[in-house]
């Protein structure tokens, strides 16, 4: 089993920029796209197979639930498959921000599984590049409490600006950069990023705070302040950004119960071996290089099954990688 090539879903946002196709390579006529969702099992953006240059590639066509359905624990891995079944466990991104995105929290799985009877949301972002002076905003910068926090948030904006903004713990984004966000930590996306993000299959955001925007109609978007109030965590924490060994040429960045994610540089040729029963996402960052016998470029994204999930590398490239520990 070869490698898995997706055709990208691009999604217009009203903080969307234009870097996500020139970075990727393709053209697009769309506005302001935000987002490029890489590998996708949300319903109604299953992620759809492409040629991967295969002489009659009989899965050509096929959504990845799908693909799933067909090959179940040698795509998946049997431990993930029999807990999971069709459904993929994670989303894989592009975003890039011209704007602020709104401030938000999302739930942890029990607090998801009972109010919308589907899993939390637990991602990291990945700073690809940033403009100067662009900021991530996560985390507390002070305790506060729930009360504390329902005041802020209803507060009047003073100046353009909302005293929940002041609570929030602001960081200046830098090429590298790497955020872990656990399920219930504050978070905003500041203007100026490109990242890569990698979540748990769900897409249940609570709104706290957008800047007074408004949407395509005209109307202030929707905020979720009450239902938030019980997902957030409001404990302030040592360190929000999370720091890896850059000089390695095979760094761990995150290791947690949804997903367990490295950066690998390689300069010719390398083999990696997972020693799991796990598929393996594979984003490039930069560079070319050939993974089981499948092309794959700067700004592509592959899946590579887990009966298949040594991986042989020969090129000069950077990569994400991401499996289900």
């Amino acid at each position: 089993m070869k490698p898995y090539k997706f055709q990208p879903y691009l999604k217009t946002t009203l903080w969307g920029g234009y870097q996500i196709a020139p970075f990727k390579g393709i053209f697009n006529a769309q506005p302001n796209v935000g987002e490029s969702w890489e590998i996708s099992g949300v319903p109604g953006h299953e992620s759809v197979a492409v040629n991967r240059g295969l002489v009659d590639d009989v899965d050509e066509g096929l959504t990845l639930v799908q693909l799933i359905d067909k090959y179940k624990g040698l795509l998946m891995g049997q431990k993930i498959y029999k807990k999971f079944g069709n459904q993929f466990p994670l989303l894989v991104k592009f975003i890039d921000s011209r704007q602020d995105l709104s401030v938000q929290v999302h739930p942890d799985d029990r607090l998801a599984q009972e109010r919308h009877g589907c899993a939390g949301k637990t991602e990291m972002w990945y700073i690809i590049k940033s403009d100067v002076g662009a900021k991530i905003y996560a985390g507390l910068s002070r305790s506060i409490t729930p009360d504390d926090y329902e005041r802020l948030a209803t507060a009047e904006p003073h100046d353009g600006r909302s005293p929940m903004q002041d609570v929030i713990a602001t960081h200046e984004a830098h090429e590298g950069d790497l955020f872990f966000l656990p399920a219930g930590r504050l978070h905003a996306i500041g203007a100026g990023n490109f990242l890569a993000e990698i979540q748990q299959t769900s897409d249940i955001t609570y709104r706290v705070y957008d800047f007074g925007r408004k949407d395509a109609h005209g109307n202030p978007r929707e905020l979720h302040i009450e239902q938030a109030k019980d997902a957030i965590d409001y404990r302030v924490w040592p360190a929000y950004r999370t720091s890896y060994d850059s000089t390695k040429p095979n760094s761990q960045l995150i290791h947690c119960p949804y997903f367990a994610v490295n950066r690998i540089v390689v300069q010719v040729a390398q083999q990696i071996d997972f020693h799991c029963d796990s598929f393996v996402i594979v984003v490039c960052l930069w560079g070319e290089a050939n993974i089981n016998g499948i092309a794959i470029r700067q700004g592509e994204t592959i899946l590579v099954p887990a009966c298949e999930n040594v991986l042989y590398i020969f090129g000069n490239a950077t990569f994400l990688t991401a499996i289900v520990p």
